[in-house]
């Protein structure tokens, strides 16, 4: 794997699916992703707490230290697999459907977040995995813990990328929206955080000052 160096960006939108409704699919906006990840992230606070009685402290702690691997795993799947480029047709299409289309439409605000549907199939495809990770060291209840801290990570993430190619970045945090603008537009290969600088500073890929 390695990742593709293009700074080539374009204005309008990107075809996706030939077929209509797959391509409404691909589609969404701020509100409906609040209202369908947010109403997700409450109900699996509720089960945790009350329908799994696990212990306010061990939920606070499994759901804190899932927000922060969050950031790891944005940075990972970010650097090596949406910037994964094959040979391969599949893996090709693989990338362009997942990444490629916001790199050469980066003010596609239709298809910055991720749309409910695939969205909610991803989450429960990641459910599951951590499911069988916390079955396999003996506390499979935890899951409803540790993945609701983990998805809100990802909620935090996805908006703050949309803030940084649709709003004015706020003094404080404006090292972000610089950060992922220069990921964009002249260092594709460096940058690869976009909620944090932290991984990219521990594993070299800062850009040059």
């Amino acid at each position: 794997m390695k990742t593709k160096v293009t700074t080539e960006h374009h204005k309008g939108q990107a075809e996706i699916f030939k077929n209509p409704f797959l391509e409404s699919l691909s589609k969404t906006s701020l509100t409906s992703n609040i209202i369908v990840y947010g109403l997700t992230v409450l109900i699996l606070v509720y089960v945790a707490l009350y329908d799994m009685n696990i212990p306010f402290l061990t939920f606070l702690i499994l759901f804190v230290t899932a927000l922060f691997l969050w950031t790891f795993a944005e940075y990972m799947l970010h650097r090596y697999l949406f910037h994964w480029i094959s040979e391969n047709k599949a893996i090709q299409r693989f990338h362009f459907i997942m990444h490629g289309n916001h790199h050469l439409f980066p003010k596609d605000t239709d298809r910055i977040l991720m749309p409910p549907v695939p969205g909610l199939l991803m989450g429960s495809a990641l459910f599951g995995m951590f499911y069988l990770i916390f079955s396999i060291i003996g506390y499979p209840v935890y899951t409803w813990a540790f993945f609701p801290g983990f998805f809100l990570g990802y909620l935090l993430y996805s908006f703050i990328h949309r803030a940084t190619h649709v709003s004015k970045p706020p003094k404080r945090f404006k090292y972000l929206w610089r950060h992922h603008s220069i990921h964009h537009y002249k260092y594709p290969d460096k940058a690869f955080g976009v909620s944090n600088i932290f991984w990219d500073r521990v594993f070299g890929t800062m850009p040059p000052k």
